[in-house]
């Protein structure tokens, strides 16, 4: 398996301003063998860069020594694939046509979808969908992209988010199996399940669907009364019990690690691994790296 960064973990990563070049570079540096690159409206890769501008980010990759491991988006979440305007699903699939396209020149073959949303949590007003009404919408705007696909030889890869959408493995397993396509398969998120389920378990039920790994860990604990904890008070005044939850460095939160190598190893995956720690602060590079090498028994 192969150690990953994402390129949002870097400074001026998640405003897609930092030029690869230095990227690569510092990713090399501290140990990893390939960069996640990012996909937004605006910046470095964009719906307008060229694919003269991608061979050149792939030359950079390979100056510095890294790989490319995949093509990462944001733009789902205000352009959802699910959306109950035709016009939006049409930009969304657009969006994903270009991802695909861009994907090829850079020299990878994988890009994450966030396939749709019953609702986005963080954005207040956000249209809620219902979820058999997402099913349906997510399968006809997958499918819409199918052929891009095929033709430029890049998977869709389905990514588990925050989405109420696609809550357990036996869901997953059955979206990406009806396409019956090798070219839809899955994203897996560690840390994105830790609220609701087991990674090992989402990795020995997907098995072979198994694209792309993101790293996360995430810490999901009861605590008798939010209200009492140091730094929460008056945080849930009133209440009886509560719950709190965060992402967290690699191996401080419930992520079982020997469990998801384990898993991963028996699910014969021998791809990247891609950390995807945000946002990009002082040391976060480095403490990852590290905590990866445990991860891994390097």
């Amino acid at each position: 398996m192969k150690k990953s960064m994402s390129y949002w973990s870097f400074p001026g990563g998640l405003e897609n301003t930092a030029p690869y070049g230095p990227v690569f570079a510092r990713a090399r540096e501290l140990g990893f063998q390939a960069v996640e690159c990012a996909y937004a409206a605006e910046g470095v890769i964009s719906p307008g860069t060229t694919e003269a501008e991608c061979l050149r980010i792939r030359e950079e990759a390979r100056e510095a020594g890294v790989e490319i491991a995949s093509l990462a988006t944001g733009v789902y979440w205000s352009v959802p694939l699910t959306a109950g305007s035709p016009e939006v699903r049409a930009k969304a699939i657009e969006h994903t046509k270009n991802m695909l396209r861009i994907a090829r020149w850079l020299g990878t073959d994988a890009i994450l979808v966030v396939p749709g949303a019953v609702d986005v949590f963080f954005s207040p007003g956000s249209e809620v969908v219902s979820y058999d009404v997402a099913w349906d919408r997510a399968r006809e705007s997958v499918g819409e992209c199918l052929g891009e696909a095929r033709r430029q030889r890049v998977a869709i890869c389905v990514e588990n988010v925050w989405n109420k959408f696609l809550l357990s493995p036996l869901e997953m397993k059955r979206f990406v199996d009806q396409f019956r396509s090798k070219w839809v398969k899955c994203y897996f998120d560690t840390g994105n399940v830790i609220p609701f389920g087991y990674p090992e378990q989402w990795i020995r039920i997907l098995g072979r669907r198994i694209a792309r790994v993101h790293l996360k860990d995430h810490k999901w604990r009861f605590v008798p009364d939010v209200a009492k904890v140091p730094g929460f008070e008056g945080f849930a005044r009133g209440a009886a019990w509560g719950t709190m939850g965060a992402f967290c460095d690699l191996g401080a939160g419930d992520v079982d690690w020997p469990a998801v190598v384990s898993a991963l190893r028996e699910a014969g995956y021998d791809g990247y691994l891609t950390a995807e720690m945000l946002p990009p602060s002082e040391g976060l590079l480095e403490r990852t790296s590290a905590d990866m090498d445990r991860i891994l028994e390097r």
